[in-house]
């Protein structure tokens, strides 16, 4: 075999089961809840008003859809490499090398912003550090708790976001508690008319109202990364189910739940675009130190998203090495069941984020961020179009159909794609999204020239490549 591109040996040890229901369950949670509730919301109400409400349920609803239709494909096959697999079995042998690279680069990038992030937040207690050395910090660390086991980042992922959904429920605990007995300073101006009482829903205009979109899907990244632990789960075909059918009401409780506290304590007029609207609300309910306790949270929903970075990407690349899409030595699973040279990797890419965070520390999080949008929307459709050609080969009978479905299939696969579609053109309207579509066209060609690179070198491998957890045939569903 050539050296470089070319499928990976099968290890002698695979994949082991060390992630139970609890992890599951709180890394389906945590993908949904990111740093972008709560920080990027204060922005977004600055801009829409309390109709953001409405945009998050709407985007909600799209990813329950998109999420639905990658639970599907998961129940007939629950495989190592999730939905590049699916692309690859279902829409082409390029859409499995596309759909792997975009994704390795979307969490690339994305670990890159929240490493930046946690060097940022650090300068609240340590304002004299500079922010590249807690970032670097964060990275070593939680490399090596990738290092260790699964089990290791299972239970780290576990204890990022439960901080992070006791924080929301806190919140709209406090804020139905003020409602009722009105016992803060805040008590006599908190009330549910505070949501329409001050210029309606959509006091900015409908157009405000349309950009925010861009701002609620990439809150959103990461949602997806529950299909990527299939293969370290010990019920893939009993846990993923409730954990994707979860999805709408996490949305609704800790998206739209909590936005509908913030704007029944505080006015939306009265939320600034620049800082955390949590701390804001926090602060004025009288609760000591909130700026340091809600610090403390983005910081660990920070670490929680890097963390999961790690685990994505290492998972991703050994599936495309073992497909034959990248280098094959990349795909060996060291002694512990982990691909250690896939999160080596990873660390080494990951690198160039903190080395942003020394050169240009002020503009790091902004021109990282930008990259990742655009890829994390490309996932997405691929999901989508990949379920579109698994359920013609289902009607077809080539393979088996399951209970698990996506609603209103293919109605719902059309409205996805038409969604998301709009989404990309709406980057265009921002000048501070605009650059996602200035990148998008040289990776699109670096990516294809990866391709056709690969696929020269490489002869394309039998359809069932990756790490199949159980026979084909996914009848169970729930």
């Amino acid at each position: 075999m050539r050296r470089g591109f070319g499928v990976g040996q099968r290890a002698a040890v695979e994949y082991r089961k060390g992630l139970g229901t609890r992890h599951i369950t709180m890394i389906a949670i945590g993908g949904a809840i990111g740093v972008g509730l709560f920080l990027g919301s204060g922005k977004a109400l600055h801009q829409v008003g309390p109709g953001l409400i409405l945009i998050y349920a709407i985007a909600g609803v799209v990813i329950f859809l998109v999420m639905r239709a990658l639970g599907e494909m998961l129940m007939y096959r629950p495989v190592s490499g999730s939905f590049a697999e699916y692309a690859g079995e279902f829409v082409g042998r390029w859409a499995r090398f596309a759909t792997g690279w975009a994704y390795w680069l979307v969490w690339i990038v994305t670990g890159m912003a929240e490493i930046t992030a946690v060097g940022e937040y650090f300068q609240y207690w340590f304002p004299g550090v500079p922010q590249w050395i807690p970032a670097l910090g964060a990275l070593l660390v939680l490399s090596a708790v990738n290092l260790v086991a699964v089990k290791a980042f299972g239970e780290l992922e576990f204890w990022f976001a439960l901080i992070k959904v006791v924080a929301i429920l806190a919140l709209i605990v406090l804020a139905i508690a003020i409602l009722a007995f009105g016992f803060s300073d805040i008590g006599e101006s908190a009330s549910l008319s505070n949501i329409w009482s001050h210029g309606g829903l959509f006091p900015n205009g409908a157009g405000a109202a349309m950009l925010a979109f861009q701002i609620v899907m990439f809150a959103f990244v990461g949602v997806e990364l529950v299909g990527q632990t299939a293969s370290e789960s010990a019920e893939p075909r009993k846990v993923l189910p409730r954990a994707i059918n979860s999805v709408m009401w996490r949305i609704l409780i800790f998206y739209v739940g909590a936005l509908l506290a913030l704007c029944a304590l505080v006015s939306w007029d009265q939320f600034s675009a620049d800082g955390s609207p949590f701390v804001q609300a926090f602060t004025l309910i009288g609760i000591p130190a909130a700026a340091g306790v809600v610090n403390f949270v983005v910081t660990t929903a920070a670490l929680s998203s890097c963390n999961s970075g790690i685990y994505s990407t290492s998972r991703m690349l050994r599936t495309l090495a073992e497909n034959g899409q990248a280098p094959g030595t990349i795909g060996r699973l060291s002694a512990r069941a982990v691909p250690a040279r896939a999160i080596g990797v990873t660390f080494v890419a990951m690198l160039i984020g903190v080395a942003l965070n020394f050169f240009v520390p002020e503009e790091a999080f902004t021109y990282i961020t930008s990259a990742s949008t655009v890829g994390a929307i490309f996932t997405w459709a691929m999901i989508v179009l990949a379920h579109l050609g698994y359920r013609r080969k289902v009607a077809a009978g080539a393979i088996p159909g399951g209970r698990f479905r996506m609603p209103w299939s293919p109605w719902s696969n059309y409205l996805v794609l038409a969604f998301l579609a709009m989404v990309v053109v709406l980057l265009g309207f921002d000048e501070d999204t605009r650059i996602a579509l200035y990148i998008t066209p040289p990776l699109a060609i670096a990516i294809g020239i990866g391709y056709v690179v690969s696929n020269r070198r490489t002869p394309p491998p039998g359809p069932r490549a990756g790490t199949e957890i159980s026979a084909p045939g996914g009848v169970a569903g729930n």
